[in-house]
């Protein structure tokens, strides 16, 4: 009898290989997650181009990863965009692979009946929160991602929120959709000693009681509702914010410190390593992340992973991510958040329990998991495609 053929996957590495938050972290998570829990299955990475990438480089040292670019040099913007989007399925079928995932809501146009397809898409942040993007993005954005979940032989939705807006904004059948949930970096799973807490306090001058808000500073994140709510908090706590700043709301958030005096009660921090963040959680009060609309919200499970509580918001995929070791506001309503704020700064059991439930509720964004239903879509879909 002859052994079953190794199966080759493909994947979009564009956004592993250059980007170094949101879908590059999830794409390198997944390429991590997949090639350990699978070490008989081929991993080729197809990218544009080829940049160091610290993250990414330990990877690419694995047996059963390679990263894959185009044979010529693609000079531009245009033409990286082409090979990506039209010419990379020539490449699936002379690498004879067996499946290809994009990792980041997109597939090439070209891509169905070559091989089985799975598309991972997030969310669709662009319809809800219009104000972060430009028009023609949208519209492009509407496009690209509505037609790579039409043509994909299965969909992942990162949350039971983005497999409910797929179906009732783009028409994907229910049944093309599997839900598998993200988790968090394993550096996250990791104790974080007094030592690691103490030198981080040092690095960064943090203060003995802060609340940490990381994401960037734009309106659907929703960082104005915590510094509204700073001033009715005991006047020791300060808001520490991780994230890019740039724009109209972020001169908004600045004004607004201005305006309510809270220069000394508010940090901004950019550029921080990403191992630097299992301890800004740990060290933190409670973590606030109340963002308007969210297709999963990472940094709830991050800082409950590391026994953080944390204050998120109503109305997305928030409650998903928090379960019971998060409390949920009206996003909009400034006075319920300074309620809950006071309760958990001001109760330590309140706290103890918040971060006992969330460790329990965190479980199931588990590597294992992951693994197990990424590998069960793959499954699905390529008996889907011989059908």
């Amino acid at each position: 009898m002859k052994n079953k053929a190794p199966l080759i996957v493909g994947y979009d590495a564009k956004r592993a290989v250059e980007n170094m938050t949101g879908l590059g972290n999830y794409s390198r998570y997944a390429i991590n997650i997949l090639s350990l829990a699978y070490p008989s299955m081929q991993m080729r990475l197809y990218a544009p181009r080829e940049r160091d990438n610290d993250r990414l480089r330990p990877l690419l040292s694995r047996d059963n990863i390679s990263l894959v670019t185009p044979s010529l040099r693609l000079e531009n913007a245009v033409s990286r965009a082409f090979w990506r989007t039209v010419d990379l399925p020539l490449d699936l079928r002379r690498d004879d692979v067996s499946l290809y995932h994009g990792l980041s809501n997109e597939l090439p146009l070209t891509v169905k009946g070559v091989c089985p397809a799975v598309v991972t898409i997030h969310d669709v942040i662009w319809r809800r929160s219009p104000r972060d993007y430009f028009p023609v993005d949208r519209r492009i954005y509407d496009w690209k991602y509505g037609r790579s979940a039409r043509i994909a032989t299965r969909v992942i939705a990162i949350s039971e929120c983005t497999k409910r807006d797929l179906i009732s904004d783009f028409n994907i059948p229910e049944e093309k959709i599997d839900v598998v949930y993200q988790g968090v970096d394993p550096i996250f799973t990791l104790p974080v000693d007094t030592a690691a807490r103490t030198e981080i306090r040092r690095r960064y001058a943090l203060p003995q009681r802060y609340i940490l808000a990381v994401g960037t500073v734009q309106p659907r994140k929703n960082v104005l509702q915590a510094v509204k709510a700073l001033p009715a908090l005991p006047s020791d706590v300060v808001l520490v914010v991780v994230g890019a700043r740039k724009g109209s709301y972020a001169r908004e958030v600045d004004q607004t410190i201005a305006r309510l005096r809270l220069a000394d009660r508010v940090r901004f921090l950019e550029g921080i390593p990403f191992t630097d963040l299992p301890a800004l959680y740990a060290c933190a009060e409670f973590s606030s992340y109340t963002s308007f609309y969210e297709g999963f919200g990472l940094p709830v499970v991050e800082s409950l992973s590391v026994g953080t509580p944390v204050i998120a918001a109503k109305g997305s995929c928030l409650e998903e991510a928090g379960g019971r070791g998060a409390v949920y506001v009206d996003p909009a309503d400034v006075d319920n958040y300074i309620d809950e704020a006071t309760r958990i700064l001001d109760n330590a059991y309140t706290r103890k329990k918040l971060s006992d439930d969330g460790r329990r509720h965190v479980r199931r964004f588990s590597a294992e998991n992951f693994a197990k239903a990424t590998m069960a879509a793959y499954n699905k879909a390529i008996i889907d495609f011989c059908l």
